[in-house]
């Protein structure tokens, strides 16, 4: 075995081959050779290659037709063309059909050097984005994460990249739009996902209980402690302690959290020494804590402690395209828990929901699409089984609960004139204007729906 990089050379003249491999094993490369492009396949069916290089004519399977069977493959790799000077035109077409790049023959060293390298930057780029992926899936499936948007994929992106660290890290975002999951996740991509993962809603606990939940307390602490009580951060040991709704950590506790942070040490109540904690720290809000520390109800000092690294999950209403995602994935969870047979949702009950603002999130939807099932009478979903505030309420508008008036009305109106002008600056196209409006396209159908602008604007 070897951690060299694989170069494969496909020509059918041995003298261009030899000096591709002297030239290349010079650089750290192990080089492959094949006579012609059957038997480059066959190489490639028992070696692995990084970067194959590829003469456009041989004997048996030129160039094009090997180029084809590569792609085919599994894991394509990237193929440089080596061509005669007069026949260009066809390495640039054999690079419309997936080539990496070309050479002319006999191929200059210093270029030949420059693509290879850049040719092999590529494939190692296009492994670790697949392994990236495959971990992101992995992680998705296990905390049962529902989304493919692009908001999404960036929020997953980063716990990938931020969950092996230690850092403490802060997630915001709005109520309802999972931040247990993605602390969670975090948890299930570090190196401590074999240890425990505790949780605290600091807003759940008045704050007498609270400091003794986090930290502990000894027998005869206070009046009702009858036994020695280990804290969160003792239980989280070698773990994850998760601090969910930080924001409403009382100002009396903040101190002594930050020097639980800073020194790794807990002091339980009651007890006259200090216990040594290993934890990794995962705190979230919906709340604005940087206007909480200039109104002074959250300390500054705890608040860059905290926020190492920041994740902010996207509200419902930004990642309109998951919709169906967790529609689907709500009507099959629901649906047993309820003991109804749901088979899906019909096209009006899924359009009405993207018409919606959604200020509850997914916790809103999830309760929504069960409250749904409980009582339909049919096995598929209609637009009948919603609740009047999402069939009333129209897309972005918050102040729908007030009821319809003549201030509804004008927002209708100046909606409709900026779809229509947003059409008309980008003749039509709903992709762009979608884009140019900073919403989802199905968002925009709906609305387009909505007012009667169908029709007029038939361009995809």
């Amino acid at each position: 075995m070897t951690d060299r990089p694989r170069l494969l050379v496909v020509d059918d003249e041995s003298g261009h081959r030899q000096m591709i491999r002297a030239v290349m094993e010079d650089e750290g490369y192990l080089v492959l050779e094949a006579e012609n492009g059957r038997g480059c396949l066959e190489v490639l069916a028992e070696r692995n290659v990084d970067v194959v290089m590829l003469d456009m004519k041989m004997p048996v399977l030129d160039g094009m037709d090997t180029l084809e069977e590569i792609r085919k493959l599994k894991d394509p790799l990237p193929v440089i063309m080596l061509t005669a000077f007069g026949s260009v035109g066809s390495a640039v077409e054999a690079m419309k059909s997936g080539a990496f790049d070309y050479l002319t023959k006999p191929a200059d060293i210093d270029e030949l050097k420059v693509v290879v390298s850049k040719a092999y930057d590529y494939r190692m780029l296009t492994r670790e984005n697949a392994v990236l992926k495959d971990k992101i899936a992995s992680l998705r499936k296990k905390v049962n994460i529902i989304g493919q948007s692009r908001a999404m994929n960036r929020v997953m992106e980063l716990v990938e990249q931020v969950g092996p660290t230690e850092a403490n890290v802060l997630i915001l975002g709005e109520s309802g739009t999972g931040k247990e999951l993605i602390a969670k996740a975090l948890h299930e991509a570090s190196a401590r996902k074999e240890g425990p993962m505790v949780k605290v809603n600091c807003a759940a606990l008045p704050s007498e209980l609270l400091e003794s939940e986090l930290f502990g307390h000894r027998k005869g602490a206070f009046t009702g402690a009858l036994r020695d009580k280990p804290g969160r951060f003792q239980l989280a040991e070698k773990g994850t302690l998760f601090l969910d709704e930080i924001g409403d950590l009382p100002v009396q506790l903040q101190a002594k959290l930050l020097r639980a942070l800073q020194e790794r040490v807990v002091e339980p109540l009651g007890s006259v020494g200090e216990e040594q904690v290993d934890v990794r720290l995962l705190a979230a809000t919906n709340k604005d804590l940087a206007a909480e520390v200039r109104e002074n109800r959250f300390r500054q000092d705890l608040y860059f402690r905290l926020n190492v690294l920041e994740i902010r999950i996207p509200p419902l209403r930004d990642r309109l395209d998951d919709l169906p995602l967790l529609v689907n994935h709500f009507v099959r969870v629901l649906g047993e828990k309820n003991r109804k047979q749901v088979r899906g949702v019909d096209r009006g009950f899924l359009e009405a929901l993207y018409g919606y603002h959604w200020p509850g999130n997914v916790r809103e939807l999830e309760n929504v699409v069960e409250r749904a099932i409980i009582l339909s009478r049919s096995d598929v979903l209609e637009i009948s089984d919603l609740p009047s505030p999402i069939l009333e309420a129209g897309p972005e508008k918050p102040g729908r609960e007030s009821g319809p008036g003549p201030m509804l009305e004008s927002v209708d109106k100046a909606e409709k004139k900026a779809l229509v002008r947003a059409l008309e600056v980008n003749n039509g196209h709903r992709e762009k204007t979608a884009k140019a409006l900073g919403i989802s396209r199905r968002s925009l159908q709906y609305k387009l729906k909505k007012h009667g602008l169908i029709r007029p604007y038939s361009r995809s």
